[in-house]
């Protein structure tokens, strides 16, 4: 009697219930992801249509930058172009995608308010929406990658198996990001503006445009920062530096306990959605 009561006053059949419906979502969602590439690609045509260069607008655009800033700090830092421009390239382009990625994730849900309202697709699908429209835009900056490894060669040394299992722990740990992004914008439409700000905040904080070495090791800026330890995962490897240890333990325990969070969030929110857009 209790039971039911519950369920008339607020339309709650139990936590079960509820994270039983949310898996149920995860798994349609898994079974539908050609459609979330679709709406990617179609995300990325419409963005630049009729434009001659596409997407690859934002690449040359985000190659100047490399150059300028390369150019610049290494006279500041006192470092040679060859050491330098290479750290930057590969901090820029990566840090991007974790920048996109949750940045993006504000508007996930909100975007997909239509859709939402007259369909009955998974909602996981515009989370994979998100990350597949990111990952299309890594594939454009792979140019500025893959120049610079070989023009200063680092191809020689770079550790790419290694390199893309550090891709896959960012993406993973930028995703659980992007989806708690997505669900805290749904509800308080000032969140963008706020995540906005602290990436901003946290670029600068990273060592994208300065290198690491210019603090300890164990200096609370690196270790607490979990956005250097998913761009050194990636970025050390390439470059042919070791990757100490910890870092895998941490990326990995950062992917389980916010997967975790988030996903508990997003079965607890997830009926309640669609009524916040």
């Amino acid at each position: 009697m209790e039971i039911a009561t519950h369920m008339l006053r607020t339309g709650r059949r139990g936590a079960t219930f509820e994270f039983a419906m949310a898996l149920k979502d995860l798994r349609q969602s898994m079974r539908r992801i050609d459609l979330a590439w679709a709406l990617a690609r179609h995300d990325i045509v419409s963005r630049y249509r009729g434009s001659i260069l596409g997407p690859f607008w934002i690449t040359l655009s985000m190659g100047l930058m490399v150059l300028g800033i390369g150019v610049v700090y290494a006279q500041l830092f006192q470092m040679t172009l060859a050491a330098f421009i290479p750290h930057v390239a590969l901090g820029i382009v990566f840090f991007g995608v974790i920048g996109g990625l949750i940045n993006e994730g504000c508007d996930t849900f909100v975007q997909a308010g239509g859709m939402l309202s007259q369909t009955s697709l998974p909602m996981f699908t515009f989370v994979w929406r998100t990350v597949a429209r990111n990952l299309l835009n890594l594939a454009h900056h792979l140019v500025i990658v893959v120049g610079v490894l070989i023009i200063y060669g680092f191809w020689k040394v770079a550790n790419v198996p290694v390199a893309l299992v550090g891709v896959a722990l960012l993406i993973i740990n930028a995703s659980w990001a992007s989806l708690l992004a997505g669900i805290a914008s749904a509800r308080f439409r000032d969140v963008p503006q706020i995540v906005t700000s602290v990436m901003q905040f946290a670029m600068f904080m990273t060592p994208v445009f300065w290198t690491a070495d210019k603090f300890p090791s164990r200096h609370a800026v690196l270790q607490f920062n979990p956005f250097n330890h998913m761009l050194d995962a990636v970025r050390a490897p390439l470059l042919g530096k070791p990757l100490e240890p910890h870092a895998w333990l941490i990326l990995a325990a950062m992917a389980v306990v916010g997967w975790g969070l988030t996903f508990t969030l997003f079965a607890r929110t997830r009926r309640r959605i669609v009524h916040y857009l």
